[in-house]
């Protein structure tokens, strides 16, 4: 008997088993989509949409499950899980994704708790069809001029729009809360070791892929920039000389759009990379430079590794240390693809040890953190995340911290960088190392990229997603006395 087709788009399918495995398996929503959307086999377009759908679902579920309590008269957990997801996708595609029509919305979520079994979805259709008049208003409603109002409409735990109110401010605490939920930067590296930017831009054109020069613009508004670009590697300087506070990434591009890079044959081929403009930035801050030794602590899965080599030109030695020996195996293959392999020499080790191959010219300290900076791309990390964890990464990133600063040369550099927005993780670990090491001084960032500094500590970096457009890294460049 030929097999019926499902009447659920694709996309839908694939969103619905991301939020099931999410759920039932605790599993990584963006791994999970990956998985999910190749064993479909989804076309571009319906990848696309299957992303929107699965993040927006896991990003919204609090604001989500706020409407289905109102519109349901019962708390969300009690509604049978495929009745929840079904709910969940259609509410999100009836208040906040544009394009998508009602009548598809709720004929297909109805279609997805049908799959399921049982009488959900005449749940589901009653719900829809009064959430299509009724949805936007619930949380238009939403009163945000608290952090807790703020966290409900946003769709976070009150725990980090708190942190966020007191370390940003209420307008750019709300700014940041708006922004996280939306898609991330489609930022790509070109791996220089195997190929021009100039010439995978114009191969990337010719597939009508638009791509603009990446950078980050440090200046302040009115463009007010500073005396000289000095000590700011990729720095740009105003025509005439005036300073324009802008932190140049020659070998980055920004794809308009969302971009298939994986089914791409530049990526096959090592030429072309994801990283955010956040991530480039680190690599071109510590500003390695040819035959010179760097360590690279944490340092899977290999984005920031092989741009230290990139940057050096093969010339050189990077050790990338990683503990895990799953991850540490993945970077050897990413350094291998990217023909970097040469110059990079993976060690699988806990990044908090005491080093006995030292000095090092440069030490990139790239510790495990919260990815609060990284909600947009990271959907689910907001709820895994909570304040007794940061307690917890601050303590390890000072060990990991003390451990790559003593394996730094007299008159080094080293950088910190994490892609959180979480001060005890980031001011406050750089704080408590330079009271307990009188050796170390910090380079003023701040001063040459006023934009970008940190309240907190001004002469580091906080960049944040809402006001620069990428992942929202904290970046600390310390230098060791002779």
């Amino acid at each position: 008997m030929p097999s019926v087709a499902s009447p659920v788009s694709p996309a839908r399918r694939v969103a619905a088993a991301v939020l099931r495995r999410v759920e039932d398996e605790g599993a990584y929503a963006d791994r999970a989509l990956a998985g999910e959307a190749a064993r479909a086999g989804l076309d571009g377009r319906e990848h696309a949409f299957a992303t929107a759908l699965a993040y927006g679902a896991v990003q919204r579920r609090r604001t989500l499950d706020h409407v289905i309590a109102r519109l349901t008269r019962r708390p969300p957990g009690q509604l049978d899980p495929p009745v929840r997801d079904a709910l969940r996708l259609g509410l999100l595609q009836l208040i906040f994704l544009d394009g998508v029509a009602a009548h598809a919305a709720v004929d297909q979520s109805v279609e997805l708790a049908k799959a399921a079994g049982g009488p959900g979805y005449r749940l589901v259709n009653a719900v829809l069809r009064r959430a299509s008049r009724e949805g936007r208003r619930i949380v238009e409603q939403l009163d945000d001029r608290t952090p807790e109002g703020a966290a409900l409409r946003h769709s976070v735990p009150d725990w980090i729009a708190r942190m966020w109110w007191e370390s940003l401010g209420p307008d750019e605490a709300r700014a940041l809360l708006a922004r996280v939920n939306q898609p991330a930067e489609s930022a790509l590296r070109v791996n220089t070791l195997a190929a021009e930017p100039v010439a995978v831009a114009a191969a990337l054109a010719g597939r009508e892929v638009a791509v603009r020069p990446a950078q980050l613009d440090g200046r302040l508004p009115g463009g007010e920039g500073v005396p000289d670009g000095e000590g700011v590697p990729g720095y740009g300087g105003a025509p005439g000389g005036a300073a324009a506070a802008v932190l140049s990434l020659p070998e980055g591009l920004v794809a308009d759009g969302a971009f298939d890079l994986r089914g791409d044959p530049l990526f096959a081929d090592g030429a072309l990379l994801a990283q955010s403009r956040a991530a480039m930035a680190a690599a071109r801050l510590l500003d390695p430079q040819p035959g010179e030794r760097v360590l690279d602590l944490c340092a899977a899965p290999g984005g920031k590794t092989t741009h230290l080599a990139a940057l050096m030109g093969g010339s050189g030695a990077v050790v990338a240390v990683e503990r895990h020996p799953g991850r540490a195996e993945a970077l050897r293959r990413t350094c291998a693809r990217l023909r970097a392999d040469w110059t990079v020499a993976v060690e699988t080790g806990d990044a908090s040890e005491p080093r006995r191959d030292g000095p090092f010219d440069r030490v990139l300290v790239d510790p495990p953190c919260s990815g609060l900076g990284t909600l947009q791309g990271r959907p689910d990390l907001r709820w895994r995340a909570t304040a007794e964890s940061v307690a917890e990464l601050a303590r390890l990133q000072g060990r990991i911290l003390a451990a790559g600063a003593a394996a730094l040369a007299p008159g080094g550099t080293l950088l910190y960088v994490t892609c959180t927005i979480s001060p005890d993780e980031n001011e406050g670990v750089i704080e408590a190392f330079l009271d307990a090491d009188p050796a170390f001084a910090l380079d003023d960032l701040g001063a040459e990229l006023p934009r970008l500094r940190s309240r907190r500590a001004p002469r580091t970096l906080q960049l944040l997603p809402h006001r620069d457009g990428t992942d929202g890294f904290f970046l600390a460049r310390l230098r060791r006395s002779s």
